[in-house]
Parts: structure tokens; C-alpha cells; sequence
């Protein structure tokens, strides 16, 4: 069944998202999520997010200390970088280890922004982002992001927009060090596969390359290009599909998707 489509306003967001999606109406979006029903709490959360500022730098708390402070769940996530404007640059980790009392003093000063390891992203990087870890997706930069279903960030620093800060729970959770991330790269050379307890996520460009997923996975499909079919749904950019594997999908010449299960 396809997914259905959460729109949400951000001060960081665009108005100029791709027609495929839809009539934004004029709305600033900064994130595009795909739900299920109302009384669904799926475990995988799918998101499309569109810049034009940079995000605040944040952090997500792990499982057990989410669950301490009453959430159902922490916050793991992988990005997948579809666009780029050419200078476009991820946040993540920093670049020199920082205790709690250093984390705290650059957050209220604004040299955390100094202190982050901004990254020059193009289309085809994805990167793993652990629970702790400090993080900023900056300008320009189109990119689909697979999460745990939880939403939980702190936030540590926001360039001086009137939105609050989160620096207790931050800086407790944070593990403020350089990014060292295997689960990081580009697909240029074809298949690419992230793994984590929480989800595992596939970038696919042909059929054969989802025949080995067991029967029974629950697949959150998401086509970058061209169109993915099954049992008389069928989706494009802008659409996600979730599906049992073992069932028959058909992918249109030319498809690209990220998976996730």
C-alpha cells in the first residue's frame, strides 16, 4: 500500500519542492513523512527533507535513555543524499572530542558551529548516524532519511532562531567526537547497504537485488527514479510503498529506490 503523506512546515525549508510530490500550496516544507494509519505506529519512519538552511545542530538519545525520559523509543537515522547544490555540506560529529562541560560552554556560545566536522556532500552519499552523535544537515541539500519512528531531537544550537534549546538532555546523550562511521560512502559503484539492530536500508537499481530479503520483511520502498509496481499499486518519486517481501515486484527500465526493512 502506499504510505501516506505528512507535509511539515520548517523555517529552514523550501518552497520550491519538485511537482512529483504534489501542490505545496506556497508552504515553506522542510520534511515530506510517509505514515500509515492513524492507529499504526509502524517502527520504520520514512522522510524526504529539502533545505535552504542550515538545520540546528542536535542530537537523538539512544533507546534506553529515551525510554527513561518516557519516549517509546531513541532515534537512529541514515541519510541519503539525492541533490546537492555544490557546496552543500553535512554536519557530523566533531572535529576534536569534547567532554560535557566543553559541549555545554561552545552550544551556549555558538563555537559549536565552529567545532562541527562539515562534510561536502554530492547525490549518491548516504551516512549512518548513531544514537549520540552531533549532527547538522546544512543548505541545499535534498536527501531521503531512514529512522527509527520516534520523534526525539535535542537540540544544542539554532544559529539564533527563537525556537528552545534542549542542552540538559543534549549534552547528556551526546557523544561529542569525530564521525568514524563505516556505514558511510557512496553507490556510484552500485549496491549499497546500511545495517543497524533498528533497520537495514538497500539502494537498488535492479530487481535481482531484493531476491535475497526473507519472506515475511515488512519493505518500505521508496523510488528515486522511474516507477515500482506490485499487486496493482504502482509509485514514483514522491510516493512510498510499503509491501511484504516474497510478494512480485515489477520495476519500470531505468527504476532506482531505496529500500529499507
Amino acid at each position: 500500500m502506499k504510505l501516506n503523506k505528512h507535509l511539515v512546515d520548517k523555517p529552514w525549508g523550501r518552497t520550491d519542492i519538485p511537482a512529483e510530490f504534489g501542490n505545496m500550496g506556497g508552504r515553506q516544507i522542510g520534511e515530506i513523512w510517509y505514515e500509515g494509519g492513524p492507529s499504526e505506529h509502524l517502527p520504520i519512519l520514512v522522510k524526504w527533507l529539502f533545505t535552504s538552511e542550515k538545520l540546528s545542530i542536535q542530537v537523538h538519545p539512544d533507546d534506553t535513555q529515551a525510554q527513561q525520559r518516557g519516549m517509546i523509543s531513541g532515534k537512529e537515522e541514515c541519510w541519503f543524499i539525492v541533490d546537492a547544490e555544490p557546496d552543500a555540506v553535512l554536519g557530523m560529529g566533531t572535529t576534536r572530542p569534547l567532554n560535557s562541560d566543553e559541549l555545554r560552554a561552545a552550544s551556549v556560545s555558538g563555537e559549536i558551529e565552529m567545532l562541527m566536522d562539515w562534510k561536502p556532500v554530492k547525490p549518491g552519499d548516504y551516512f549512518y548516524i548513531p544514537a549520540g552523535t552531533v549532527h547538522a544537515i546544512g543548505a541545499g541539500i535534498t536527501l531521503v532519511e531512514i529512522q527509527q519512528n520516534a520523534d526525539i531531537t535535542y537540540r544544542l544550537y539554532d544559529y539564533g532562531r527563537p525556537r528552545p534549546l534542549h542542552l540538559d538532555d543534549g549534552v547528556e546523550v551526546s557523544l561529542a567526537a569525530p564521525y568514524t562511521d563505516q556505514r558511510s560512502g557512496n553507490v556510484e559503484s552500485g549496491l549499497c547497504i546500511s545495517d543497524s539492530p533498528f533497520f537495514q536500508m538497500r539502494h537498488v537499481t535492479d530487481i535481482k537485488h531484493v531476491s535475497d530479503i526473507p519472506p515475511g520483511q515488512r519493505l518500505w520502498i521508496v523510488p528515486l527514479k522511474g516507477e515500482v509496481g506490485c499487486k496493482g499499486d504502482s509509485a514514483g518519486i514522491g510516493d512510498c510503498l510499503l509491501l511484504e517481501s516474497g510478494n512480485l515486484i515489477e520495476f519500470a527500465n531505468g527504476t532506482e529506490c531505496l529500500i529499507a526493512w
